[in-house]
């Protein structure tokens, strides 16, 4: 006559037996889910602390003041760039004709100089009459 060991009282152990699961899996598994979610966690905040913090760029802003349409072939844009004193500014000037096409465009240059805020003015050559001038974007150098 053949005898079986008796199945374990407790379910659980009884489970484990049967899939194989060992007592230590669980706190291994849960230790190492810990600890790569504080390696993410530490990660994400030092990139928000590297791109909140970065000191190379300067905040820039960008005023339309106005433009002036000379004749079919040219326009004057009128615009405002404040920006930390002593920054050089990239801007693309514009201007749009009743279809809100570009009919003139024109990249420049702006020299850095000791105020926060300066005005500039842009004369762009046209291909056709004017509406409406703007700068376009601008952008620190």
């Amino acid at each position: 006559m053949q005898t079986l060991d008796p199945a374990p009282a407790d379910p659980a152990a009884r489970l484990d037996g049967r899939y194989g699961r060992k007592p230590g899996r669980s706190r291994r598994s849960r230790l190492v889910a810990l600890v790569a979610g504080a390696a993410v966690a530490v990660v994400v905040t030092a990139w928000v602390v590297l791109v909140a913090f970065d000191g190379d760029s300067a905040e820039l802003e960008v005023s339309h003041y106005g433009f002036t349409v000379s004749d079919d072939s040219a326009v004057d844009v009128q615009y405002t760039i404040n920006v930390a004193a002593g920054t050089d500014v990239g801007c693309a000037v514009q201007a749009l004709n009743e279809n809100r096409a570009v009919v003139g465009w024109k990249v420049v240059d702006l020299p850095a100089v000791d105020t926060h805020t300066q005005t500039y003015t842009t004369s762009l050559v046209t291909s056709e009459r004017a509406v409406t001038g703007s700068a376009y974007r601008c952008w620190v150098l």
